[in-house]
């Protein structure tokens, strides 16, 4: 509540001040409240998030009711906490020099790249945002910290011959079943792992899978792993409702950790470099748009909230473009 205060004050004095003058009050502002406790006259209840953990544990709370999951909330939370143990100032102190310094030691320590440093500003620009947004503070200090540039590299996918070899290497049927899956599918590996066998619809070659922040979407695969699956399902002697299992017993649900080993080692023996899960979702999407699917069905059929992370899966065959110019350029 004596945060809210100081900064309504500040709210109101605003288009009297410089950023000068309002820093001062601030000081002021906080250096003679600091013996008081304010309480309002509605509920009479003092304000319990005033310190920075306080102030922490209600964003989470926030970002919880969005509906974030409980990996991103993981990330969310842990990122924030070392930048406030490493600059050691009240939230309404920090400004904007302080997280820059932050950013930069944190990238020289850590050698880190700009991807990485550009996803933390992000989740502490979220964090300040909703602090302003709350009246916690007054102004955001990471306003202007800008999105940090980031060298675009066009990333790989798996050709049509990569695929078959891969495919060939398959020394099991379920391995053969999920390679298929992931391919014809574009789903993410979390939502692999997490289909159970009532949930393939066989006749309509389609499934239900839950994807970020627990929503659910339809995705399709082709007959050939219509196929594949049927023949993994009927060679089983296991009870579990995961559709993908162990291939020992006790038969325990296959977790992303198995998928991405068993994919490496299949990789290993076609001689493939680089054989992970996310492969075989941009390999879909770049498929797709490569054929001529309108990018906002590729954007549905992957589950994307933003039709810009659609683009970034989508890597444009360089012949495509080529013959196209030919077509109707000249």
């Amino acid at each position: 509540m004596k945060n809210k205060l100081i900064t309504k004050i500040q709210a109101s004095m605003a288009s009297h001040l410089t950023n000068v003058q309002q820093d001062e009050l601030q000081l002021v502002l906080t250096y003679h409240f600091s013996d008081f406790d304010v309480v309002s006259k509605i509920d009479g209840v003092g304000d319990k998030t005033t310190d920075n953990s306080g102030l922490l544990e209600v964003f989470m709370a926030a970002k919880r009711i969005e509906g974030c999951s409980d990996k991103s909330m993981k990330y969310y939370d842990a990122t924030i906490k070392h930048m406030l143990n490493n600059i050691s100032k009240s939230l309404r102190s920090i400004n904007t020099d302080d997280l820059r310094i932050y950013l930069s030691n944190y990238q020289r320590e850590r050698n880190t790249g700009k991807v990485t440093i550009d996803n933390i500003r992000r989740i502490i620009s979220s964090f300040f945002s909703w602090l302003e947004d709350e009246d916690y503070i007054l102004k955001s200090p990471v306003r202007r910290i800008h999105k940090i540039k980031t060298d675009k590299t066009i990333r790989e996918t798996f050709s049509d011959e990569g695929m078959e070899l891969l495919k060939d290497a398959c020394e099991e049927i379920r391995d053969l079943a999920m390679i298929d899956l992931l391919s014809s599918t574009g789903m993410r590996v979390g939502e692999l792992v997490g289909l159970n066998r009532e949930d393939i619809n066989y006749n309509e070659r389609e499934c239900v899978v839950f994807g970020k922040g627990n929503t659910e979407r339809l995705v399709y695969f082709d007959a050939r792993t219509k196929i594949h699956l049927t023949n993994y399902i009927n060679c089983r002697t296991d009870e579990n409702p995961a559709l993908f299992v162990s291939l020992s017993s006790p038969y325990e649900r296959l977790m992303i950790g198995g998928v991405e080993t068993r994919l490496r080692e299949i990789g290993k023996r076609a001689d493939i470099q680089k054989v992970h899960p996310h492969k075989f979702r941009r390999t879909l999407a770049t498929r797709a748009i490569d054929k001529g699917m309108p990018i906002e069905q590729v954007q549905r059929l992957l589950g994307h909230v933003k039709i810009d992370t659609t683009m970034t899966y989508a890597m444009v065959n360089q012949a495509n473009v080529k013959n196209s110019h030919r077509k109707f350029i000249g």
